[in-house]
């Protein structure tokens, strides 16, 4: 953090305000700006909410410039929950798209990341990078050797996202041990183009940034895609074995070592 960005900070939220702040964050972002929509969103108040919020730790990017009386402190969500409460609530919000078997039983720590969105104001800055440091400290504390969650690309015609789908899926397939896939009921093929078919340059811009970042890291996407009619995104479902991830990145993104 650079001395003209001590007006950041990242922590989890710690208070009713904070989560409310939280959701109505997340009601801006994928609600009023990518048309998303459930059962629990509160639109009258603005405030986009589930049934898992409860039972997850909300980490948040507040800048102390802004109001927090008025819920306007928060700037950045990542929506975060461990292997050892995933019973307590009921199970992984990404067990609802995806065969999780694979990542259950492999004995590992777990963590399931999602809900991750920044304010529309602070995108392009550092704002990206200062989540990234917070969920690597996470990560560190917590021992986590898996992460994984659904990330999502906005729209629901998956045929006009062929090109991206197709190349995470012939270049970033998980391997076997770590391969989640879409439910049965909900599965959609990402091998929709050959391998040469694929204008590869085109299809890497399509991919949203935070999908990439995973992929720096050394991540995987599972096998299938989720149309999410009631949010207006497919989603594919990312995983990151901890132990990929190099001294150098640890550094960069949580300032430690491993």
């Amino acid at each position: 953090m650079t001395a003209e960005e001590t007006h950041f900070k990242i922590r989890l939220a710690k208070s009713e305000q904070d989560l409310l702040a939280a959701q109505r964050l997340r009601y801006d972002v994928f609600v009023s700006e990518l048309g998303g929509d459930g059962d629990l969103v509160d639109h009258d108040g603005r405030f986009e909410r589930d049934q898992y919020d409860a039972h997850y730790d909300h980490m948040i990017l507040v800048d102390e410039r802004r109001d927090a009386a008025a819920l306007d402190h928060v700037v950045g969500v990542y929506r975060l929950l461990p292997g050892t409460r995933a019973a307590e609530a009921g199970g992984f919000y990404c067990a609802s798209e995806y065969d999780l078997y694979a990542l259950e039983q492999s004995g590992q720590n777990l963590l399931e990341l999602g809900r991750s969105c920044v304010h529309a104001d602070y995108r392009g800055g550092t704002a990206l990078v200062h989540l990234w440091k917070g969920l690597g400290d996470y990560v560190q504390d917590h021992r986590i050797e898996v992460l994984f969650g659904v990330a999502s690309f906005h729209g629901t015609d998956v045929q006009a996202l062929a090109e991206p789908l197709s190349f995470l899926h012939h270049n970033h397939l998980a391997p076997e041990p770590l391969r989640v896939r879409a439910l049965p009921e909900h599965f959609t093929s990402m091998d929709l183009l050959e391998v040469d078919a694929i204008n590869r340059p085109a299809a890497v811009r399509a991919i949203p940034s935070l999908i990439k970042g995973y992929l720096r890291l050394g991540g995987y996407v599972g096998d299938g895609a989720f149309v999410d009619r009631a949010f207006n995104t497919t989603d594919v479902c990312l995983v990151l074995d901890t132990a990929r991830v190099s001294e150098k990145q640890l550094w960069f993104y949580s300032g430690r070592r491993k």
